[in-house]
């Protein structure tokens, strides 16, 4: 029986690898640079997490993760007017795949014994450290380091998740709330421009 943390893995998968592919086609990579572009956005973020936890990257137990980004591919192929186009598909994908692997992060984490402040550090990269690797690589100023609410987000969604949990909430519930408590803050921070302040130099 697939668990939330499992749907959340390989949908947060299929949402970031089309983000890194919608931002691969603006560079107008051909096919296969798209699905490397999207499968390291989607698996970056992980990869580190897991290097950091000392145990073998996830994505080199199963190839599921290679699927569900070629998966990805298709999708971005066969809906291009509608995904590549629309200038808020990046945006979407982006933040459901930040909120997705959030939880992730937090329960992997947990279930190696880490404290809750390490489960919120974890959890901020598997959902950051995805995006900001794909930024790298095509050439652009990463989003995690800009002014907008984006890693964030992910800290929010961390203290929701340790709130819940002394809680005492179920467990599938208090997953769901924090991947919809980081996509909210997304969404509300962009939608009203609510930013972090520049640190400026001297002037």
């Amino acid at each position: 029986m697939i668990d939330f943390v499992s749907i959340c893995d390989y949908t947060g998968t299929f949402a970031f690898a089309i983000s890194g592919m919608r931002l691969a086609s603006a560079k107008q990579f051909d096919w296969f640079g798209a699905y490397v572009v999207g499968l390291i956005t989607a698996v970056g973020g992980g990869t580190v997490r897991d290097m950091l936890l000392n145990t073998t990257p996830f994505w080199m137990e199963q190839p599921s993760y290679f699927i569900v980004s070629g998966l990805a591919l298709l999708f971005v192929i066969v809906f291009r007017r509608h995904v590549i186009k629309l200038t808020n598909t990046f945006f979407i994908f982006d933040a459901i795949g930040l909120g997705l692997f959030v939880v992730v992060g937090l329960a992997k984490t947990l279930a190696f014994g880490f404290p809750m402040w390490v489960a919120i550090v974890m959890g901020t990269i598997t959902g950051s450290f995805g995006g900001m690797i794909r930024d790298i690589i095509i050439n652009e100023e990463p989003l995690v380091f800009r002014k907008d609410i984006y890693a964030l987000a992910c800290v929010f969604g961390g203290c929701v998740y340790c709130i819940c949990l002394r809680a005492g909430l179920p467990t599938a519930l208090l997953q769901f709330l924090t991947a919809f408590s980081v996509i909210l803050v997304r969404v509300v921070a962009v939608k009203y421009h609510i930013s972090v302040p520049v640190l400026k130099g001297e002037e």
